[in-house]
């Protein structure tokens, strides 16, 4: 097996057009794994620790924060959580804290499986993913248009994830996750909810739910017509948005749990996710 090391980005976009088949790492979480277990052997890595600047984010002049693909998911709970706090409460989830000292956003989109968790804030934020070629140079790439299939994204072979992009929270954001056990777990379903409230939007963001992550789009029309943005949260309401996640959803049977359970889990949690987020929303027009 080839171990590639390159110290700069154009380096490592060099590399990877030469071996569209060399497999990126950082943090490693998912690919030791499964090299550990035997599921996938590739011909090569290409370790892309050395490139400091995947490890850096930043705020550009129009206010979008771009946040490199290296950047491990402790420093965006501590560095970021503020600022969005949907994906922090997601990265606050994942494995151990040996994981999230290792593990990345970029690492969760390269993996595309329907149960990442950073998959539904990111929809729910209306994330951009920036990836890019030696050949083509940078495309920026909705989250909504980024994820085919099972552990598939729409990257091209020689294409590399450098950055994700997203607005700062506008309004309250919630993540939240049913596994079989509190810690260390692949979710067996999870939801995300952003409020927009000066756009009077609503985005949703759904995992382990179908065979890609996705939005609840008719749940979100819904909810953004229906809502009193000024006023109280009708349960009437919050009851036929969490009918419309759950219609959203196209599950399966699996070890960890039915698809009857999973689209009724996601009716829940969108209630429940909903329900804090007004809370916010309530308490932020007291303080104004």
């Amino acid at each position: 097996m080839d171990f590639l090391r390159p110290q700069t980005w154009s380096d490592a976009l060099a590399a990877k057009a030469d071996d569209v088949d060399v497999v990126p790492i950082q943090g490693g979480t998912d690919v030791m794994v499964e090299m550990n277990f035997d599921l996938h052997r590739p011909g090569g890595l290409l370790d892309l620790n050395p490139i400091s600047e995947l490890t850096e984010w930043q705020q550009l002049p129009d206010g979008t924060l771009r946040v490199g693909a290296g950047v491990p998911y402790v420093r965006i709970i501590a560095e970021l959580g503020d600022r969005l706090p949907g994906i922090s409460q997601a990265s606050r989830t994942v494995g151990s804290p040996q994981i999230r000292n290792r593990g990345t956003v970029g690492g969760n989109l390269g993996g595309a499986s329907p149960a990442g968790d950073l998959h539904a804030p990111l929809l729910a934020a209306g994330a951009i993913v920036e990836v890019e070629s030696a050949a083509r140079g940078v495309r920026m790439i909705p989250a909504t248009e980024f994820y085919l299939g099972v552990k598939r994204n729409c990257c091209e072979p020689d294409e590399l994830i450098r950055a994700f992009h997203v607005v700062p929270a506008a309004g309250p954001q919630y993540f939240s996750k049913i596994g079989t056990r509190n810690a260390m777990v692949i979710a067996v379903c999870s939801f995300s909810i952003a409020l927009f409230p000066q756009e009077g939007r609503v985005g949703t963001g759904l995992g382990s739910a179908a065979p890609t992550p996705r939005r609840a789009y008719d749940a979100e029309n819904y909810l953004a017509a229906e809502l009193d943005w000024d006023g109280a949260l009708d349960p009437r309401v919050s009851e036929e948005f969490g009918r419309l996640v759950s219609a959203a959803a196209s599950p399966i049977d699996d070890v960890r749990g039915t698809a009857d359970y999973r689209k009724h889990a996601l009716s829940v949690m969108a209630r429940r996710t909903l329900g804090w987020a007004w809370r916010d929303l309530t308490a932020a027009r007291k303080v104004a």
